[in-house]
């Protein structure tokens, strides 16, 4: 997922990897230099929702829009990292 909007300097990335590792979910998060965020994200879909809902309900987070695309999963990934 690519996420556009007021989504570097307000904690993004953090309230990802906390929310994330919360759900039991793995993947990892980083800013991007055109100003957006890319995350990958695996786990069940009701959870990845609820890390949607959590990022959506932070005061600083404004999320205009984001790109999304199914890839391939990795059955290596154990954690939630920030990049």
């Amino acid at each position: 997922m690519v996420f556009h909007g007021r989504v570097q300097g307000v904690g993004f990335r953090y309230k990802a990897k906390y929310l994330a590792n919360s759900l039991g979910l793995t993947g990892w998060v980083k800013n991007e230099y055109d100003g957006t965020v890319h995350m990958e994200v695996q786990g069940p879909r009701p959870m990845i929702y609820k890390l949607m809902e959590g990022l959506n309900r932070d005061r600083y987070i404004v999320i205009e829009w984001i790109d999304e695309k199914d890839i391939p999963a990795d059955e290596d990934e154990r954690s939630f990292s920030v990049r």
